[in-house]
């Protein structure tokens, strides 16, 4: 596999599961040359072989009665300013999509952390039930592991809702906190009904590297760029594997996780300094394909949902990308790193 894709993202589950309103279809001529990745060598259930921006190390501990491994890069800066930055990552991606965030915040001075969650990228995957509550008692016992004090926490998607769980759990050890388009900014249980998580899995097995691509197309909806084809390749290699059904099965758990888990209401109960980032151009709605058109068409519009949640949430700031989709870290780093780094400098 060449280089450049070995750097690549994984993603591990469905955005058939929490796709966005924008999704572009290829042209017709455009599909006859896209790859199907059959006969491509296939991923084992911790991406054996796959290549992070940065080592990757394990943090191995016992989990409702399972060993489990945690994998995670720990990025030293050259000229330590003695703050930590952990990167907190959305569902459908893993640690290493945050490949340049991780290159300029260290080099400005900070250390900072990318996990793997439980569930996700090069860690274990084990069935059980997922909770936010789980994922952030895993990370605080990585930080403790690390020695780790108080850190900032910049996070994505599902990432957001996990950072603000974890900041309202544990409001000693964060100095800040980055939402990047997070997922949890409308209550979602309100106009999505409930899925049978065998049902979920079901949906995940039938996916095919075309139909994921749509989905990967509706978060980038106007800065899509052919690298993005990556994401592609990694879950067309993975579905290959006889470990799939496993990997689509967590897939379920950990969507059931975020229906279960809303942080609608905890947003004015932060009390950590917070800074919301919004691509404008994101309409991702978590559960859309499970509601009828009409009831989905008012959700997802993060240009409203910032600005409501900047209200919500006590002396927040908000920046907003114009033109930018679910991930402006990928799509527009350097505006994005400028307004991150402006908002912690001077956090603890």
């Amino acid at each position: 596999m060449p280089n450049s894709l070995l750097s690549s993202t994984f993603v591990l589950s469905c955005l058939l599961l929490a796709g966005s309103a924008n999704a572009q279809a290829p042209t017709a001529s455009s599909t006859a040359t896209l790859p199907t990745y059959v006969g491509a060598e296939p991923f084992g259930v911790a991406m054996e072989g796959w290549v992070y921006p940065y080592p990757v190390q394990m943090l191995q501990f016992e989990l409702e009665g399972r060993t489990v491994r945690m994998a995670f890069m720990d990025v030293q800066p050259v000229n330590p300013n003695g703050k930590t930055v952990v990167l907190f990552h959305g569902k459908n991606f893993a640690g290493d999509y945050w490949g340049n965030t991780l290159r300029e915040l260290s080099a400005q001075g900070y250390r900072v952390i990318a996990p793997d969650q439980i569930g996700f990228g090069k860690s274990s995957k084990p069935e059980l039930r997922y909770t936010f509550s789980m994922l952030s008692s895993n990370t605080l016992r990585l930080l403790d592991h690390l020695k780790v004090g108080r850190v900032a926490i910049v996070a994505n998607s599902m990432g957001g809702m996990l950072g603000v769980h974890f900041a309202r759990s544990h409001p000693e050890r964060v100095t800040a906190l980055v939402l990047e388009n997070p997922l949890g900014l409308e209550d979602y249980v309100l106009s999505i009904p409930p899925q049978q998580t065998a049902a979920l899995a079901k949906l995940e097995m039938a996916q095919t590297p075309a139909s994921y691509r749509s989905f990967v197309r509706s978060y980038f909806p106007t800065n899509y760029r052919p690298d993005y084809e990556r994401f592609v390749e990694q879950f067309a290699r993975v579905q290959q594997s006889g470990e799939y059904p496993r990997f689509a099965h967590v897939s379920a758990l950990t969507y059931q996780m975020i229906y279960d888990g809303p942080i609608y209401n905890e947003l004015p109960k932060l009390n950590v300094p917070t800074l919301l980032t919004i691509g404008q151009a994101d309409r991702t709605v978590f559960g859309r394909r499970f509601a009828p058109p009409e009831v989905v068409k008012p959700l997802g519009n993060f240009p409203l949902l910032g600005k409501a949640a900047q209200q919500l949430i006590p002396g927040a700031k908000l920046v907003e990308f114009e033109g930018v989709g679910h991930v402006p870290h990928l799509e527009v780093p350097e505006r994005f790193h400028a307004a991150v780094l402006e908002f912690l400098a001077d956090k603890p």
